[in-house]
Parts: structure tokens; sequence; C-alpha cells
């Protein structure tokens, strides 16, 4: 029995349009997704002015997103970023937190994400911290669910160098001091993990005292190296991440948003060759013809990437050129570097 699936909307760069979010829950509502969270890092204020409430406008627009989604069967959760709560947690934070909480379920959320990632972490109290932060906020939702993102959300030593050595037994005292009620994000052994290992999934439950919510970083391509690719091959090693493991399954997508449709419907197909399985979710995506070419193109666009020769994208402008779907054009746009994501955007954002 497979968990149930959902998008986490939590990459770098140009986030989504409203009419891009709308599309991508009417294709995968219907095809049995039941969770979006929403916490693209474009948006400053569910990160660097977390403490700021959204302006009008983007409020309005953030509460229509919440009804489209349930409209289509799919839970709304936000995920907020709430930068130096981590070293500083005192009265004056944790009623400025409170506001903020407050404001958010005004928006009609079914549920929040409390990200601690891309956070300097290595605190001997950290996880008390957590736990103490986390259960306020689940006094505060109403009774709306809660999950958890890590400082450390994976075993992957990157995070150690980035963010400061984990402090010891970090992980086991979040486990043992939260709720069980609350959900704990996990990406597996590495920060962007080609597989789950039923090994892996079975020691991190036991670890977290509970099954891990995946944050699974395939197929995002956010970020310097990764947007020069186009990650349309299907999924592969997630064999484990059944329900019985897994409490919910997260997908992280690619920054185009039609393309991206493309792997995530072949997480419900019954397997074969990669080609035939892209083929097969391209051409029920956006047509035969179109997805006939992007199955033919699939070697380049996802494996050589912006790497390919100067003759190979020429062919492809003209390929895809003449294209009118939105698909084609974000190959196009992907060609002429208006995907590209930098350092400096992952660093500030």
């Amino acid at each position: 029995m497979t968990a149930p699936l959902g998008i986490v909307e939590g990459f770098f760069g140009r986030p989504y349009s409203w009419a891009e979010r709308g599309m991508m829950a009417d294709a995968l509502g219907p095809r049995g997704f039941m969770h979006w969270t929403y916490a693209p890092k474009a948006d400053r204020y569910l990160r660097r002015d977390w403490q700021i409430p959204h302006p009008a406008q983007e409020a309005e627009a953030l509460a229509a997103f919440g009804v489209h989604l349930r409209a289509r069967g799919m839970a709304f959760s936000v995920g907020l970023s709430p930068l130096g709560l981590n070293e500083g947690y005192d009265a004056t934070a944790r009623a400025t937190l409170k506001q903020r909480i407050g404001q958010l379920c005004d928006l009609g959320i079914d549920a929040l994400a409390l990200l601690f990632d891309d956070m300097k972490g290595d605190f001997p109290d950290l996880a008390a911290t957590q736990v103490r932060i986390a259960h306020d906020v689940v006094d505060w939702l109403g009774g709306r669910a809660l999950t958890l993102c890590p400082s450390y959300y994976s075993d992957d030593p990157v995070l150690d160098r980035v963010f400061g050595a984990r402090p010891e037994g970090y992980l086991e005292a979040l486990g043992q001091g939260l709720d069980p009620a609350i959900g704990i994000y996990w990406t597996g052994e590495k920060v962007c993990s080609a597989d789950y290992p039923a090994s892996h999934l079975e020691r991190v439950a036991e670890t977290l005292r509970r099954p891990p919510t995946l944050w699974d970083n395939y197929p995002v391509n956010d970020g310097p190296r990764m947007y020069r690719h186009l990650h349309l091959r299907p999924f592969s090693g997630r064999e484990a991440c059944g329900a019985s493991t897994v409490a919910r399954h997260e997908i992280n997508p690619m920054t185009q948003a039609h393309l991206g449709l493309i792997p995530l419907l072949t997480l419900l197909d019954e397997g074969g060759c990669a080609t035939a399985r892209v083929e097969a979710a391209a051409v029920a995506l956006l047509g035969a013809e179109l997805g006939q070419m992007i199955a033919e193109d699939l070697i380049v666009l996802h494996d050589t990437g912006l790497d390919m020769a100067d003759t190979e994208q020429t062919r492809l402008r003209r390929r895809y050129g003449t294209q009118a779907h939105p698909a084609a054009r974000e190959i196009i746009d992907w060609l002429d570097g208006k995907t590209a994501i930098s350092l400096d955007e992952v660093q500030t954002q």
C-alpha cells in the first residue's frame, strides 16, 4: 500500500505563479495526490521576514489557493521557517511566533510545516528548544496537524559542514521529546537521495519514534548545478516507501511546473523502461506529439543537460520552438538560461 502522496513546494529560485500551482493541483488532485505544502524559498514572509504577515493581495491569493486545493481533494499546508528562534526563544520571540501562527491560520490552512532547515544548529540544547517551540505551535494551531523539519534532516554530512556539527543525540532527543502526533520530515541518507532502502527507513523510524514524512528532493532541480538538467526520468528506488514505513511522501518538484508533472506521474505507474514511462506520462499530460518528442529527447534533456553541444541546442530550439504548449516554452526558457539559479539566490533566499 503506497504512502499518501503530496507536494512540498520548497525549492530555491523563481517560485511558481498562482496559475501554475492551480494547473498542477488540477492534474495531481484527481490522480490521488492528497497534500500541498506551500514553502517556496523566495517567499520572504515565510523565511527572512517571517515575523511580517503577507501583504493583503498575497494573503488573498494564498487563501484562494487553499480553497482550490480542497476542491481537488488536497489538504493545504504552509511551511514557516522561523529564522533565529534556535538562538533565542524568549517571551518576546514566543509572542511574535504566536501572532504569526494565528495569521497563517486565518488563511484557512489545514496544516502547518515548521521548518528548522537552513539554520545554524550547533547548539547543545537544540532539540529541547525545538520541542518547546513545536509544542507551543501545536497549542496555537487549533487541532491542525504539524510537521517539523529538523535542522539535521538527513544523514548527509554536508549539513554539518554548512550549519555546524549536529549536537550529539539530537535526532533521538527530538523523537523522544516531540508529541507522537507531530510529523518529522526526512530526506534520506542524502539531502538528495537516490533511493530509500527499507532498512534505512526502519532505522530512521526507530530513531524518530514514528515513521518519517519524506521530503523527497527528486525531481527538484534548483541550485547552480541542478538547474542545468531537466529531471524527467521516472522515480526509482522508492519501492519501500509504503504506508507502513512512511507517514507521507512529499515531493519537492522541478522548477518547471508543466514538465515537472511528468516524473510525478511515474510514481503512479506500474513500472517498465524509463523511456516508455516518460512517454506515457508526457502524452497523458501534454498530448501525443509533444509527449513523444520529450521521450525521444530524454537523454539530452535529463542526462546531458546544458552541457550539450551547440548543434544540439540549435536542434532543440527548432524542435520545441514550433510547439505552442507551455511545456515546450519551459524547454526554450531553460535553454535561454531564464531558469538559471545562482549561488547567491540560494544563500540569500
